[in-house]
C-alpha cells in the first residue's frame, strides 16, 4: 500500500469511528415496569421527534427484571412500580460501590378490576386482601351472588405485584390466583369471566369496571381517578419510578430532565397515569 492510499484508509477509519460514535453516544436503554411501558414509550416517541440525535429504547418485562438489567449493566434506566428492594441496593453497591439514584416520575392508582356485569362495586383494604389471600372465596361473603371468585394476578418479577402484595395481601397471594404475563392480560380475562377479579395499573382499566376501595368499613368507596389520586383519598396508590447506577448525564440526564419538566409530565395524563404534581 503507497502513502496515499496508507492516508486514505486512515482517514475512513477515522471518519467510521467518529460516526460510530456519534450512532452510540446519544443511545440510552430503558428496560423493566410492564406497567410503565405504555408511558415510556409515550416519553421516547416524543422525545426522540424533539432531539433527532437521541435514540431512546423501551422494554418491559418488568420491574425486577429492569433492575436485575441495571444492576448487571445491559439497561441504563431501570423502570420500576415499586421502590427498590434492599437486597438490589447491596448488589448494586458490591458491583458499582453506589446505592443508586432513585427518581420518582409519575403517580398511580392501581386498580382492582371487576367484571361489568359482577353486582359487587365496592370493597375494603381487607375484604380485597383476604380475597388474594384465599380467606375469602365465595362473592356472597361480600355482598355479592353465590358463586366462587376467580383470581388472576401477576407474576412475582412485577412490581405491581410486589407492591399489591406488600400493601394489600399482606401474606402470600392464594395458590390459586392464576398468574398472568401483563396487565392487559388481565383485563382482558376478567373482561371475560363475570365472577373474576384482577389488578393493575389504572390506564389499562377498559372493558372491565374499577372497583371503589374502601379503607374501613367505615370509610366510602373511593375509585382512583385525578382527584383522588392527587389527595391522597385513594387508599392504593403510588409512585413510578425510574433507577440509575448513578447521577445522571449526557443524553440520560435530558432525557430525564424533560420527562420532569412540564412538557413531559402533560403527557403522562393522556396515557392514563398521574403526573407528580
Amino acid at each position: 500500500m503507497n502513502t496515499t492510499k496508507f492516508k486514505i484508509a486512515v482517514l475512513l477509519i477515522a471518519v467510521m469511528t467518529i460516526g460510530f460514535s456519534f450512532t452510540t453516544i446519544n443511545k440510552v436503554t430503558v428496560k423493566g415496569s410492564d406497567t410503565m411501558v405504555i408511558l415510556s414509550q409515550k416519553w421516547a416517541e416524543v422525545y426522540m421527534k424533539k432531539n433527532p440525535g437521541a435514540s431512546i429504547q423501551v422494554t418491559g418485562g418488568g420491574s425486577g427484571v429492569g433492575l436485575a438489567a441495571l444492576i448487571n449493566g445491559s439497561t441504563d434506566i431501570a423502570n420500576s412500580s415499586r421502590p427498590i428492594k434492599a437486597s438490589e441496593i447491596e448488589k448494586l453497591k458490591a458491583r458499582y460501590n453506589s446505592m443508586g439514584v432513585e427518581i420518582p416520575c409519575a403517580k398511580d392508582g392501581l386498580s382492582v378490576y371487576l367484571n361489568k356485569a359482577n353486582p359487587v362495586t365496592s370493597l375494603t383494604l381487607k375484604q380485597i386482601g383476604q380475597i388474594f389471600a384465599g380467606k375469602i372465596t365465595n362473592w356472597n361473603e361480600v355482598g355479592g351472588p353465590d358463586a366462587p371468585i376467580k383470581l388472576y394476578g401477576r407474576e412475582s418479577s412485577s412490581g405491581t405485584f410486589g407492591f399489591f402484595k406488600d400493601n394489600v395481601v399482606r401474606t402470600d397471594f392464594s395458590p390459586s390466583c392464576q398468574t398472568l404475563p401483563g396487565t392487559a392480560a388481565i383485563v382482558n380475562a376478567v373482561k371475560k369471566d363475570k365472577f373474576s377479579i384482577g389488578y393493575g395499573g389504572a390506564a389499562y382499566a377498559e372493558g372491565v369496571k374499577d372497583c371503589a376501595v374502601k379503607k374501613d368499613d367505615k370509610s366510602p368507596g373511593i375509585l382512583p381517578t385525578a382527584a383522588t389520586i392527587k389527595n391522597h383519598t385513594y387508599p392504593i396508590s403510588r409512585y413510578l419510578y425510574m433507577y440509575l447506577k448513578s447521577k445522571p448525564t449526557g443524553e440520560a440526564k435530558a432525557f430525564i430532565d424533560w420527562i420532569l419538566s412540564s412538557e413531559g409530565q402533560t403527557l403522562i395524563a393522556e396515557v392514563g397515569y398521574y403526573p407528580l404534581k
